[in-house]
C-alpha cells in the first residue's frame, strides 16, 4: 500500500477537547478512526478514548497482515467498544455512562470500508468530487429521510443536535456499515467531526482537498472552522488520508507518503500510543455468544430509531 495520511484536533471554544483520532497499519490493512466525546454527558472524552483504544488494540490482534473478515471486525469491535465503556461507567461508580459517536474506515487490498454510529462523518471524494458520505445518526436526518423536513432545514432545525445513536448508551449501538469501495490513486478519505462539517458545506470540503495536499489542506479547513465557530466553536477534528496505489517505491507524490511494503512482516504501526485505560486491562473482550445476541438485538432495533438519546451539545 502507499498513501498519505495527515491528522489534527483544535479545541475550539470548548473548556477541553473531546475529540479523539487515530490510525494503525501493518503491511497489507490501514485503520482510520475517529470519536466524539459528546459533552452532552459527563467524561465524553474518555469514552472517545476508549473507544479508539479498544478498537485500535482489536486491529492490532486481527490484522495479520490484513483483517480476513473485515465487515465483521468492524461490527464486534464497536460492539467490544460499547461494552468496555459501560464496564468504565461501572468499575468508577459514574451516575451515568459516557458516551462518544465513532466513524471508521478500513483499507485493505485496494478496497475501502467504513462504519459509524452517530454524526461524525467520512467523506470519500474524488477529483474534488463526493463519492460518498455517511448519513448522521440524528433526528434531524430521520425527518428528511421521512420528508418531514426539507433539507434546507438542517442546519437551524431545534432537533439538529439529538442523535438516536452512539457508543455508551443504554441500548446497544447500531453498527452501520458501508459497503466496499474500490480504490483509485488520488482518491481522499477524510474523517471528521461535527465541529468541522457543521461549519463548513460539503463541497468546501471537496474542494480544498482537491486543491491542495492533506498537509495544508487540512490545518486550513481546521482554521476556516474554528473561526466561524468563534468563542463558541466546538472542538474541530479531521484525518485525512489521500490514496497513491501501488507500493511502488517511485514517484512518490509527497515526503509524507507511506509505503509500508518495506515495513517488517507482523509489524503495525499506529498513533493511538496511550495504553489501554488502567481499569479495563483485565476486561474480557465479547464472546461469540456476546457477539451473536448482541446482532440479534441490533437487528431487532434498526427501525427503532425513534429512541433518542439526549442533545449531543
Amino acid at each position: 500500500m502507499r498513501f498519505s495520511v495527515y491528522q489534527e484536533s483544535h479545541i475550539g471554544g470548548r473548556k477541553s477537547n473531546q475529540d479523539r483520532m487515530g490510525y494503525s497499519f501493518t503491511r497489507d490493512t490501514l485503520l482510520l478512526l475517529l470519536a466524539d466525546g459528546m459533552g452532552g454527558h459527563i467524561q465524553g472524552e474518555m469514552a472517545a478514548t476508549i473507544a479508539l483504544q479498544t478498537i485500535g488494540a482489536l486491529f492490532q490482534q486481527h490484522a495479520n497482515p490484513y483483517v480476513k473478515k473485515p465487515e465483521r471486525f468492524l461490527e464486534d469491535s464497536f460492539f467490544a467498544a460499547h461494552r468496555e465503556i459501560h464496564r468504565y461507567r461501572a468499575i468508577n461508580n459514574l451516575p451515568e455512562t459516557p458516551r462518544t459517536t465513532i466513524v471508521a474506515c478500513l483499507i485493505q487490498h485496494g478496497n475501502a470500508l467504513w462504519a459509524h454510529c452517530g454524526d461524525s462523518r467520512l467523506y470519500w471524494m474524488r477529483n474534488g468530487q463526493i463519492l460518498a458520505r455517511t448519513r448522521d445518526h440524528s433526528r434531524i436526518e430521520t425527518l428528511i429521510a421521512q420528508g418531514k423536513v426539507d433539507p434546507s432545514e438542517r442546519d437551524t432545525h431545534p432537533d439538529r443536535n439529538k442523535l438516536f445513536n452512539c457508543l455508551g448508551a443504554p441500548n446497544m449501538p447500531i453498527v452501520e456499515i458501508s459497503r466496499r469501495a474500490s480504490l483509485q490513486a488520488g482518491d481522499v478519505m477524510l474523517l471528521c467531526s461535527d465541529g468541522l462539517w457543521s461549519m463548513l458545506p460539503d463541497h468546501v470540503l471537496a474542494q480544498h482537498l482537491q486543491n491542495s495536499t492533506i498537509v495544508r489542506a487540512v490545518p486550513e479547513l481546521i482554521n476556516n472552522a474554528t473561526g466561524i465557530g468563534g468563542k463558541k466553536s466546538d472542538n474541530v477534528t479531521a484525518l485525512a488520508m489521500m490514496w497513491e496505489g501501488s507500493d511502488s517505491l517511485q514517484d512518490s507524490t509527497t515526503t509524507t507518503t507511506v509505503i509500508t511494503n518495506i515495513l517488517p512482516p507482523g509489524s503495525v504501526t499506529t498513533t493511538i500510543q496511550a495504553p489501554r485505560h488502567a481499569d479495563l486491562e483485565n476486561a474480557d473482550m465479547f464472546s461469540d455468544t456476546d457477539i451473536e445476541k448482541a446482532i440479534e438485538e441490533i437487528r431487532g432495533a434498526i427501525e427503532k430509531t425513534s429512541r433518542l438519546t439526549p442533545n449531543k451539545n
